[in-house]
């Protein structure tokens, strides 16, 4: 018997949105990557991009357990000697909500094109709305 690889004609690519509020960042991210990768399909492939476009509504709402609000920190350096720079969770929360899914998420998919590609599927907004209405994206319940 054959293994089944889809066609990427065949490939069904779908829209939902998540409300983030009240949800706990890590649980959110990994249901998220799973629906960005495909791997809720009967037909996943690792190697092809065969997941769902996923917005991300009410960023700013999202929580974290224990103390991770005042110790989390997220770095990033600017290339330059002595660049390096710390954000803590709570200064990220404020100033850029969506960054914190995007970085969560991007954590959990592949490290490669693929994952590069497949980030660019997710869409984050701080806010209740979204500028997706045309796509007419399917709510998404995740029990977090």
């Amino acid at each position: 018997m054959k293994t089944y690889i889809p066609k990427e004609s065949e490939i069904e690519k779908k829209w939902y949105v998540v409300d983030a509020e009240g949800k706990t960042l890590g649980r959110l991210a990994s249901s998220i990557a799973t629906i960005l990768r495909g791997k809720h399909k009967p037909y996943f492939t690792p190697h092809m991009d065969v997941g769902d476009f996923v917005v991300v509504i009410n960023a700013e709402k999202v929580h974290v357990t224990g103390k991770k609000a005042q110790q989390k920190f997220y770095f990033r350096h600017t290339g330059y000697p002595g660049g390096a720079k710390l954000i803590r969770y709570d200064d990220m929360l404020r100033r850029h909500p969506d960054r914190i899914i995007t970085h969560a998420v991007r954590g959990m998919l592949p490290h490669n094109r693929l994952g590069r590609k497949l980030l660019k599927k997710l869409k984050v907004y701080a806010g209740p709305d979204h500028p997706h209405q045309a796509q007419k994206p399917e709510p998404l319940e995740i029990n977090t």
